[in-house]
């Protein structure tokens, strides 16, 4: 059995305050649910929507909490070994009343993708509930706790977990037996194992190849609005940060809707010239002016019967912004140059980096068309506040960039997992997606993405305020210097006013490297970014000086 740290840190973060009815754990609003509500509230899902869903809803609940955890386990112990960290999901776990957990093994190797661990969890209240309820059952019955186990792993090996219930005491066993490996090891996984799983992209709630589902609450509560209007012809708008995947929604809600076997369109606002705009959205007649020798579809009539997404549409200048919509409004519009009128069925979902109510109020968007358009405004959150969904991206993308540039790249190290779990990406997604590609290009062959390969330039990754990443990898905090955050100029600054030449500072780095690395100078050759020649070079030159 392995020995867990203290759950001091943990229950430390849980206030109480009966006066205002309120619990919360740290900033986050919690409840109490009794054992009699918890086992009602299973039951009736259970005959309202059947064994098979009541638990694929159970099991992506536990999920998407696991993975909620897990990003806060990365930065809760900084500092600590692999065993401790990863201890915060089992003890939280414990904290929250489902019952406690040994860890029986945990072997794990993120260069080389390997994961395995058996948990035994004492006093599952699921069992309980089905004991109480049910009796002994045939299968196991304990999902929240395997989606919480499954979310947690995925989320923090970076790669697809799968925890299986070997054994559950709702089977008549002595307690319930966790086994974990990789997705891919487990040779035969029910339905709602594979399904529900967002880490591998071919795989959605949709079964749709071309989306990578998301576990945050913000994901949920966008997807959702999304589905609410599949079977109808709403207009949508969704509003967030550059990067945010607002394209990426507008095609999912293409695909869901009744036009799916029609055109999606797009058309990005910002990045045609404003001479131009009108002539890509409404098409040419032939002579309109010189060089259109033919008649020239514009967006709208390619879109006929299907989709038109115009994303940055605050670009568009006012003359556009009224013929838009009318076109939205009427269904027909003129083509540039000509007088025919052109008749269109088309559903509009347009996007916005900006505040278009803002813009409405500076008069640089039309009233009319905004409150046409915003028939159900949806916020998109940017990554920073949904950072239970970088596990999935980054494996997807990983998978994306390794086909499409031939490279076989096996997966993170744990220290390139820390970092983007916890960098802040000023450019949402987007950013996210080029950082994986270049660490596709620039990993060795067959090896797997590093920090250096990430992040190009810089020894410290700052990531959330207060946390910084350092050059090994670990998360510790920023230590202020004459209250000011610590920073690469601080240590130099030190270091100059204790005498150290650019010399001593190389030697000392090198020195350092060797030793974080066991002695093992190849290791640390490719920590600094050196071949294993230049290295010994270095550490000749040293030792002649010494």
């Amino acid at each position: 059995m392995k020995h867990l740290p203290a759950y001091t840190d943990l229950t430390s973060r849980l206030r109480f305050s009966p006066e205002q009815g309120r619990i919360w754990r740290d900033s986050e609003r919690c409840v109490l649910l009794s054992n009699s509500a918890l086992t009602m509230l299973r039951n009736e899902l259970v005959v309202q929507l059947g064994l098979v869903k009541a638990r694929r809803l159970f099991w992506e609940l536990g999920f998407a909490e696991g993975a909620r955890c897990a990003v806060e386990a990365k930065h809760l112990r900084p500092g600590s070994s692999f065993l401790d960290a990863f201890a915060v999901g089992p003890q939280a776990h414990a904290v929250t009343g489902f019952g406690w957990t040994e860890i029986e093994t945990l072997e794990t190797d993120t260069e080389n993708g390997h994961f395995e661990g058996r948990f035994l969890v004492h006093d599952s209240i699921e069992a309980g509930i089905h004991l109480a309820t049910e009796g002994v059952h045939t299968d196991p019955v304990c999902w929240l706790q395997t989606g919480f186990a499954s979310g947690f792993a995925s989320t923090f090996a970076g790669q697809p977990i799968i925890m299986r219930e070997i054994e559950c005491q709702g089977m008549g066993h002595r307690a319930c037996l966790l086994h974990g490996k990789p997705e891919a090891e487990w040779p035969n996984l029910d339905d709602v194992e594979t399904n529900a799983v967002p880490l591998d992209p071919a795989v959605s709630r949709h079964q749709d190849k071309h989306f990578v589902a998301g576990v945050s609450a913000g994901f949920n509560a966008v997807r959702n609005l999304i589905e609410r209007t599949a079977r109808t012809d709403a207009s949508l708008l969704f509003l967030g940060e550059t990067g945010v995947g607002k394209e990426v929604f507008a095609k999912l809600a293409h695909r869901l809707s009744l036009r799916n076997d029609a055109p999606f369109v797009a058309l990005n606002c910002a990045a045609i010239p404003e001479g131009l705009i009108e002539a890509e959205l409404f098409g040419v007649a032939k002579g309109a002016f010189t060089g259109a020798g033919a008649d020239r579809p514009g967006r709208f009539e390619l879109a006929d019967g299907g989709t038109l997404f115009l994303d940055e549409i605050s670009m568009l200048s006012p003359l556009a912004q009224s013929k838009v919509l009318r076109a939205i409004q009427e269904g027909e519009f003129e083509r540039v140059g000509d007088t025919r009128t052109i008749q269109v069925n088309v559903r509009l979902i347009a996007a916005s980096n900006v505040d278009l109510e803002a813009a409405m109020d500076e008069g640089t968007f039309r009233a009319d068309l905004y409150f046409r358009l915003s028939t159900l405004p949806i916020r998109v959150p940017p990554l920073r506040e949904r950072r239970e969904d970088i596990p999935g991206l980054m494996e997807h993308f990983r998978r994306k960039y390794a086909k499409r540039h031939g490279r076989a790249v096996e997966g993170f190290t744990a220290r390139s997992i820390n970092a983007l779990l916890l960098h802040d990406y000023p450019g949402n997604v987007r950013e996210l997606e080029r950082m994986v590609e270049r660490a596709v290009l620039l990993a060795d062959e067959s090896g797997a993405i590093d920090l250096r390969h990430l992040f190009i330039g810089t020894n410290n990754v700052h990531v959330r305020r207060g946390l910084t990443l350092t050059c090994d990898g670990r998360v510790a905090e920023e230590q202020p210097v004459d209250g000011e955050p610590f920073s690469l100029s601080h240590m130099v600054g030190l270091l100059r006013q204790n005498g150290a030449t650019l010399t001593t500072i190389e030697d000392a780095i090198v020195r350092s490297a060797i030793d974080a690395a066991g002695g093992n100078v190849a290791q640390a050759a490719r920590e600094l970014g050196l071949t294993r020649r230049q290295l010994s070079y270095k550490v000749e030159k040293m030792q002649s000086c010494d």
